[in-house]
């Protein structure tokens, strides 16, 4: 069971959190439910949360990379996400007509008229996790050496479920440690960091249970897929409650996928075996949200221990 709020968080209101949040000016409305502009103080608070995780996890000496909210649509497809997520996912679309398309295109927006129909997808589509661009880039450099690979990574993410829930934005951020080898070396570092996101997330005195959980995947089909990763526990999350008691949000996440990305990628493993990988993720805004849920949207009135671990 979750904890209670502590004391000192903002008392209940009729006023629903984000109202809270548009209110304090720590986000910011753009007429899009999920998607918000961010105050200084809330990306203050997301870069003191952001130095504890490398305070957690800096040690291991993971290899640093960082690409855009945006990968490439055929390493997209092949990654196998549209069988399982088409709900969620986001793509770029470009207008690539002629002058006489584009006045029939201005003539449309005046008219108040679908202006999109005309648009063509491009070569790009929006991230939907940040490990996904990482997977063929690891595998061009080839066999991974004994000790396999580890890397940390951090993007804006893409998903498309607009909610007044403010915990669930379609763009957010995922930090990631994704780690490549042999099924006892990715196993042990789940093992690992399923001890040290509590440790992590205990410092800051949140409340949070952990609990096996499933992917949101789609259709008939994704159900059976759905309960056999929770029967196989592949995937894990610590769950904070910001937004509804009875149901707490996933602020962090635990997975081993087995060998899917090493065979879809062609990663393999120092003796030519196909490599497994495995990933923890660190929800960025939601960790934020957490703790404006729990201490209140006053942070100078936070407790000296948050204020400290996050260098606030």
């Amino acid at each position: 069971m979750l904890a209670k709020t502590p004391a000192g968080a903002a008392p209940a209101t009729g006023t629903s959190f984000l109202d809270e949040l548009f209110d304090r000016g720590l986000l910011i409305e753009t007429g899009v439910d999920g998607l918000y502009g961010r105050s200084g103080l809330f990306e203050a608070i997301g870069d003191g949360f952001q130095a504890l995780v490398t305070r957690h996890g800096g040690g291991d000496n993971a290899e640093i990379v960082r690409f855009p909210p945006a990968m490439a649509r055929d390493v997209f497809e092949k990654s196998g996400y549209m069988k399982s997520f088409p709900q969620l996912a986001g793509t770029v679309h470009c207008f690539c007509g002629s002058p006489a398309d584009h006045l029939a295109l201005m003539q449309t927006i005046e008219q108040k008229g679908d202006w999109t129909a005309g648009q063509q997808a491009s070569e790009i589509v929006l991230t939907p996790a940040a490990c996904y661009p990482l997977y063929p880039t690891a595998a061009k450099r080839g066999a991974l050496p004994a000790e396999g690979r580890l890397f940390d990574l951090m993007s804006y993410c893409f998903r498309h479920e607009p909610s007044k829930d403010p915990a669930r934005q379609q763009f957010f951020r995922m930090r990631e440690y994704v780690r490549m080898g042999t099924p006892d070396q990715v196993t042990e570092f789940r093992a690992s960091w399923l001890e040290r996101g509590q440790a992590l997330i205990a410092e800051l005195g949140l409340p949070f249970a952990v609990d096996v959980a499933n992917d949101p995947f789609f259709g008939r089909t994704g159900k059976m897929l759905a309960v056999n990763q929770r029967d196989q526990r592949l995937k894990f999350e610590l769950l904070i409650s910001i937004e509804s008691e009875e149901n707490p949000t996933a602020c962090l996440s635990f997975n081993y996928h087995q060998d899917h990305f090493g065979k879809t990628f062609g990663l393999t493993t120092a003796d030519g075996e196909v490599a497994h990988t495995a990933c923890v993720g660190f929800g960025h805004e939601r960790v934020i949200l957490a703790l404006l849920k729990h201490y209140g949207t006053d942070v100078a009135r936070w407790p000296a221990s948050v204020r400290s671990a996050l260098g606030l």
